[in-house]
């Protein structure tokens, strides 16, 4: 395994979660001395998506990052109902196991959906594990409104249809990889295009034990955002929780296009738009601006 993976993996721990090993790493002061912070990885990756920023979140924060199942270094299993409610039901299984009853929370791309369910759940008192409570909440690109979300050709082949499950059997092969760069590549901004180790360190996540078996099947939590939508939309509508958008701009999935939704549908809507040449994973792509945004955000929370 890549070094920096293994040092990643390393410093990180297990839960349970039903019968799976679910990886956490919780980082930054002890608890209970600092405020926490619950941060929500996307897809197809893990935790590591964090890791730019890492050692300035953990300086303030005592920041929580699990790897959702179906990815990472968590548990993938092949017979599984993958799904936003479940991926939600983890993480508070997972803060009610940590004893955390309030946290901030900072979610990408699938997190976006995932803390969309969270937030839902505490608005209407549904939560399965726990009562948290959010303090605060910065959204980075997701598919935060699925009207105007546009995945890429692939993912809606690999996802939406069989293809999937006959590509699932060339794992870790050439053929696979040639498939999953140039959809990466593009998701990315015109200066900041994936590195060929860094390409290669997403590869290992994806193949970590088998991961690119299940990874169609993780996917399909788009069909989750249809039918969650408005339950979503109307916790996010009503809530008095603080939130902030930090959008990278020139992401062909959520970018500018999902800002200028946001900014239509939550009321007094907290926008940030990142460098015109910043794309969809905004934390590798221009962590000190992400920094910067996220703690004046949260700032603002915490001096309130």
């Amino acid at each position: 395994m890549d070094a920096e993976l293994q040092r990643w993996k390393a410093a990180g721990q297990f839960f349970d979660y039903l019968g799976f090993e679910i990886f956490y790493r919780v980082d930054g002061p002890p608890l209970g001395t600092a405020p926490i912070l619950l941060a929500v990885h996307g897809y197809p990756f893990n935790s590591w998506d964090w890791s730019m920023i890492w050692p300035a979140l953990t300086e303030r924060f005592t920041v929580i990052a699990p790897d959702m199942i179906g990815m990472g270094f968590s548990a993938k299993p092949s017979a599984y109902g993958y799904s936003v409610p479940d991926h939600a039901d983890m993480h508070e299984a997972l803060l009610d196991h940590l004893q955390v009853d309030r946290c901030h929370l900072l979610a990408h791309d699938l997190g976006d959906s995932v803390g969309q369910e969270l937030l839902a759940r505490s608005e209407f008192g549904q939560h399965a594990y726990g009562t948290v409570r959010y303090e605060s909440i910065t959204w980075l690109n997701g598919g935060l409104f699925n009207e105007v979300y546009t995945p890429r050709t692939m993912q809606k082949l690999m996802s939406g249809t069989p293809l999937g499950d006959v590509l699932s059997a060339l794992q870790g092969s050439p053929l696979s990889r040639r498939i999953l760069e140039p959809t990466v590549n593009e998701m990315f901004g015109p200066d900041t295009k994936p590195s060929r180790e860094l390409m290669d360190r997403f590869h290992e996540i994806l193949e970590y034990n088998d991961g690119k078996k299940v990874l169609h099947k993780v996917g399909r939590f788009i069909g989750d955002r249809y039918t969650h939508r408005n339950r979503w939309v109307r916790a996010m509508r009503q809530t008095a929780v603080p939130m902030r958008l930090i959008d990278g701009p020139v992401d062909p999935n959520s970018g500018a296009h999902m800002a200028r939704r946001y900014a239509e549908v939550i009321p007094d809507a907290d926008v940030v738009m990142l460098s015109d040449r910043i794309g969809h994973w905004p934390q590798l792509e221009a962590p000190d601006k992400v920094l910067t945004h996220f703690f004046a955000h949260v700032d603002k929370v915490l001096s309130a």
